[in-house]
């Protein structure tokens, strides 16, 4: 038994760090690229009727991603990050959705928010940072 508890956790952790690699990925470019871009990216606010400082909005989105990525790829902070990336993938599929954009395209969002919504009930596991320094509470 605790052979196959080992391989859940090294298989939580590949997927945990791969998938928050990939959204740092993401991120980078947007948290790099300027006013320009955080306003480009915060723009999608005006979907919930927030028209105001599209450049805020953007730069957090941009740090959701990138820092957020980074948190949930070392499972440092995990269920906080996780909540945060889980906030920024429903923009990102309300954005799609309203743009009237096919499956193809929304569903890379949505299966992100389903990793995401499901990761802050999970947990960052035993190969993490948050176990190895708030064991009490990881």
């Amino acid at each position: 038994m605790k052979q196959k508890n080992n391989l859940q956790e090294a298989g939580w952790l590949i997927l945990r760090v791969g998938i928050g690699i990939s959204i740092f990925l993401h991120g980078y470019p947007k948290i790099t690229g300027g006013v320009e871009t955080w306003t480009m990216v915060g723009s999608t606010m005006s979907n919930f009727g927030i028209d105001f400082a599209p450049a805020f909005w953007g730069f957090l989105g941009a740090v959701g991603e990138s820092v957020g990525g980074l948190l949930f790829a070392l499972g440092l902070f995990f269920r906080p990050a996780a909540l945060l990336l889980a906030g920024t993938m429903s923009v990102a599929l309300a954005t799609h959705l309203s743009a009237g954009d096919n499956f193809m395209i929304f569903g890379h969002a949505l299966d992100l928010l389903i990793v995401f919504a499901a990761s802050v009930l999970i947990g960052a596991g035993k190969y993490s940072l948050d176990r190895k320094l708030f064991p009490k509470i990881a």
